[in-house]
């Protein structure tokens, strides 16, 4: 039987159907969702296999949400695919930046080149799986570090700081083992003894560690942050980026669910 995340659709556009997958995905709390596509272009947006009448679907296009992290599959770039609208919003943070960095040892220039690629400085901005904020703190993230309210800059800075230096301890200093926790979970991470060879992990590890480099290393607007966090983060940094392998990001972008959906319709 088709559960209430199941939706069909024919001719619709491109937003309309956006709104439709992500109500359907709002509304499984399921681990897999799937598109169907029938032999006269209908297609059925579904979180469980097809049955009875609706065997008729026989072209599927899977989308996978992977629990306890901000990813999903598809292809276009779901990270660092906006850039900040001017800068002035890139460095209206820097003080709260400064701060949660000082106070849980976090290298400040590292937040910040998260901040960019999580959500290009947008406090309002929310993932296709419902990660919040500047930081895009999933809601179990944020309840776990004691996160009231994940839309308020300063809230969301301290969550993503302290879940940050948990990240390095649990991975033993080595920043891109944390950056990659952070997008796919840690326990992806254990999992895989390292990086996850997920396209869309490696693509957010290369581009965090890229501008982490090319801007925000020697941020001067960070200047006030502990140095210590700062210098460790780079030490650290220099002997783990040798051996990490990322592909090109022209092969390693993966697509929305919602473009996926408006795929199989065309």
């Amino acid at each position: 039987m088709i559960n209430t995340a199941t939706l069909m659709a024919r001719c619709l556009s491109p937003i309309l159907l956006s709104t439709i997958a992500l109500t359907a995905f709002s509304a499984a709390h399921a681990g897999n969702m799937y598109i169907y596509k029938d032999k006269g272009g209908q297609v059925l947006l579904t979180n469980v296999n097809p049955s009875g009448n609706f065997d008729k679907f026989t072209k599927k296009v899977k989308v996978t949400y992977y629990k306890d992290s901000k990813m999903y599959d598809g292809s276009s770039d779901s990270y660092g695919s906006s850039a900040a609208s001017n800068s002035g919003s890139r460095n209206a943070y820097d003080s709260y930046i400064r701060a949660s960095a000082e106070r849980h040892g976090v290298d400040p220039g590292l937040m910040k080149a998260m901040m960019h690629t999580e959500s290009a400085f947008n406090p309002n901005a929310r993932s296709p799986v419902g990660a919040q904020g500047l930081m895009q703190l999933m809601p179990a993230t944020a309840r776990r570090f004691n996160v009231s309210n994940p839309w308020n800059p300063a809230d969301n800075i301290e969550g993503s700081a302290k879940y940050i230096a948990w990240l390095m301890r649990r991975f033993d200093n080595k920043v891109e083992y944390a950056v990659a926790g952070y997008n796919a979970g840690e326990g992806n991470v254990d999992k895989y003894g390292g990086i996850p060879p997920f396209k869309e992990t490696r693509n957010y590890v290369q581009k965090v560690m890229s501008r982490y480099h090319s801007l925000y290393k020697n941020d001067s607007g960070l200047s006030g942050a502990s140095m210590n966090a700062s210098n460790q983060t780079a030490s650290n940094n220099n002997g783990a980026m040798q051996n990490v392998s990322y592909g090109t990001s022209n092969n390693i972008n993966s697509a929305s669910y919602s473009n996926s959906a408006y795929d199989a319709l065309r």
